[in-house]
């Protein structure tokens, strides 16, 4: 490039004249931004995010402790202890997910054949430890029974894909 090619460009600013015109021609389209607490983008009926245990209609848990969801996963995030009842059917006696070891993969959801064990669409959540991310059964039973309507519509949205 020649030395007259360098200076003119140095001295005449083309490369800030050249930037601004990008910026000019985006000020005034419309924005794109998304005002995260006061506005939301949609979610999909399949997003991943906080895990739930669903009851049955008459109140009792669905999980039957067949500890697919604990083989399933590839985090090792989920610990099952389980033991049989009086009639004969195995509980769960204790059911944790440690959060902070999940990736969210969804796997546990298609491994349980009862549909006790789900993600729902909550991803505002957090902790100001470690602890806050380890959810017990009875935590677990709490979600389930809070967001309950919520997972039922997305399971029925999602029952073409089964």
């Amino acid at each position: 490039m020649s030395l007259l090619k360098k200076a003119s460009k140095t001295w005449l600013l083309l490369e800030l004249v050249k930037g601004l015109s990008v910026t000019g021609r985006y000020l005034f389209q419309k924005k794109i931004t998304v005002e995260y607490p006061e506005e939301r983008t949609p979610l999909s009926p399949r997003f991943r995010g906080l895990h739930a245990l669903r009851r049955y209609e008459n109140g009792e848990e669905r999980c039957i402790a067949c500890k697919l969801c604990e083989a399933v996963c590839p985090a090792m995030a989920i610990t099952i202890e389980s033991e049989e009842r009086d009639d004969g059917s195995r509980r769960t006696t204790r059911y944790d997910i440690d959060l902070s070891k999940c990736i969210f993969c969804g796997l546990c959801q298609e491994a349980c054949p009862v549909d006790a064990i789900v993600e729902t669409q909550v991803f505002e959540y957090g902790g100001e430890d470690r602890d806050c991310l380890f959810y017990d059964k009875q935590k677990l039973l709490e979600v389930g029974d809070r967001y309950e309507a919520q997972i039922a519509r997305n399971i029925k949205a999602d029952e073409p894909y089964r």
